[in-house]
């Protein structure tokens, strides 16, 4: 067996405190009293910094009356409002654990991650009390539901407001004790309950730190990530109140709410998913806005093509970056570097400071060469504690060593900077040759008449599997033209043999394509019942 190749950050490592999250977050609100922390950008409802570590401490010391206990997990189902940083960081503050699932979930899919989470209060918004009620039956384990607001048959939120701003103070080890449990994508396999410690959550903004840097006290962020997802969870509401800067909080995407904000509020940096990039780089609503205030859109959750980061960059005269990590990383484990140095548009740069990394080929356990494709392991102090519950499902992911292993395939370079390429069971296999659905996909959202794009294996009795293209159309385009345009610019055998055109590709609320449906519609389709 051959030794291990092991790639490390570039840069020093950082050091970790050993805090609990809540104070590592609101360590700067003291410096910032006045300041506002999150704005809500359709209700201009707003938390100053004094006001939001107030408000902490008072929903903390309400959920403690309302008996919550260290361990016990706190579901919230919301969409991204002032108060759910409040909510989230109360929690963590007694110890408790914040569960999030997205808002647009079933009752159904609600009820199994709060039963399989033992979820005993479920905080969400009026609107949705009733598929709460609902998901809170099917669990079995919930005693209460909080709402923002009111609702029949619910605890008002401003109950928790009635039990003094003194939370009882609980003892936090922050290396072994779990403060968010968010919930793996299910892209891929049930989805799974992601222990995440302070430390880890701690370590992971520490890492970002270089990312961050470019945020103050003056600046203000974009809150348009669901915070549910750990994307934004932690990227976004974590790393700018981390910052002392300004959250502008959007319950959902809408492009033109959100050029609105951005002009409005004088955005500095959006954290951002492809699609948004997209739409920015060729909507034409965006040449309506003043948009000068924006020098960062800062992409993750899905891999990024360089053509398209570069024509948003010279559409809007800012700098475009991309990073990578998992919800099972805390999230982020890459970043490309926010200064004007060396730039790969389409590579998710170095790995961050504390982390290491191997490519190892899934077939043979061996780790592959500079330039080759390799299932991307993760080493380092924003690596999970485990899944919930799921000793088998952890240990199938995480090595003896410490070894976490991604399900992601990259390439790196010589100068230890990587590009994600695909998923290990994503890959097409043309006649043994691997042929990456991202790459192609990158390819075609190049093309000036196509708005996005989706390619897919499907059964082919020469080649085994072959390439298949779902496509948006901007304007008129035949599959002839759209497959000639790949041809031209790869090898044979990446070359898309069948395109259908769409009205939309699916995905998931952090911008990832939903491949597996397109797949499950495919098979349906060429099947018999």
């Amino acid at each position: 067996m051959s030794e291990p190749h092991v790639i490390r950050s570039p840069d020093p490592d950082v050091e970790i405190p050993d805090l609990p999250l809540v104070p590592f977050v609101l360590a700067r609100a003291a410096e910032f009293p006045d300041h506002p922390a999150i704005v809500c950008g359709v209700t201009g409802k707003r938390y100053t910094y004094a006001q939001l570590a107030d408000a902490v401490q008072h929903v903390a010391a309400g959920l403690h009356a309302h008996g919550i206990r260290k361990g016990d997990v706190v579901g919230l189902v919301s969409p991204n409002l002032p108060d759910f940083p409040v909510v989230f960081y109360a929690a963590a503050a007694i110890g408790a654990i914040c569960s999030t699932v997205n808002p647009i979930a079933t009752a159904e899919e609600i009820g199994a991650q709060f039963a399989d989470s033992e979820a005993v209060m479920i905080v969400t918004i009026p609107e949705l009390f009733a598929k709460c009620s609902a998901a809170a039956q099917i669990a079995g384990t919930v005693k209460e539901l909080v709402v923002f607001g009111e609702a029949e048959g619910a605890t008002p939120y401003s109950a928790l407001f009635a039990h003094g701003n003194v939370p009882p103070h609980v003892d936090i080890d922050p290396a072994t004790d779990v403060a968010a449990l968010p919930y793996s994508s299910g892209t891929s396999g049930i989805p799974k309950g992601v222990m995440l410690t302070h430390r880890n959550l701690v370590a992971n903004l520490q890492q970002m730190q270089a990312v961050n840097a470019v945020l103050d006290s003056d600046s203000t962020v974009l809150g348009v990530l669901p915070f549910f997802h750990i994307y934004g969870m932690v990227v976004v509401m974590g790393g700018a109140l981390r910052q002392g800067a300004c959250i502008v909080s959007l319950p959902r995407f809408d492009l033109e709410q959100v050029l609105t904000v951005l002009q409005t509020h004088r955005i500095r940096m959006a954290n951002v998913v492809p699609p948004i990039i997209l739409a920015m780089a060729k909507h034409p609503l965006v040449a309506n806005y003043d948009l000068s205030s924006l020098k960062y859109l800062f992409s993750g959750a899905a891999p990024l093509g360089a053509d398209l980061a570069q024509a948003c960059q010279q559409r809007l005269g800012l700098l475009v970056r991309q990073g990578y990590g998992l919800t099972e990383t805390s999230p982020v484990t890459h970043f490309h570097p926010m200064e004007t140095g060396r730039e790969v548009l389409d590579a998710v740069g170095p790995a961050a400071p504390n982390t290491e990394c191997r490519l190892v080929d899934p077939d043979t356990g061996l780790d592959v060469a500079v330039g080759e494709r390799g299932e991307m392991w993760i080493r380092g102090p924003q690596v999970m504690k485990g899944y919930f519950k799921k000793p088998e499902a952890t240990a199938a992911c995480i090595t003896p060593d410490g070894w976490f292993k991604t399900g992601d395939v990259a390439v790196v370079d010589e100068q230890g900077w990587f590009k994600i390429v695909d998923r290990v069971k994503e890959l097409i296999k043309y006649k043994g040759m691997q042929v990456a659905p991202a790459e192609l996909e990158a390819l075609l959202l190049g093309h000036a008449s196509i708005a996005d794009a989706a390619v897919i294996p499907v059964p082919d009795v020469e080649a085994g599997e072959i390439p298949k293209a779902f496509v948006v159309l901007r304007a008129p385009l035949t599959a002839d033209e759209v497959m000639s345009f790949v041809a031209e610019r790869v090898s044979s055998y990446k070359k898309v043999r069948q395109v259908e055109f769409v009205d939309a590709i699916p995905k998931s609320p952090s911008g990832k394509i939903l491949r597996r449906l397109l797949v499950e519609q495919e098979r349906r389709r060429v099947l018999p019942s």
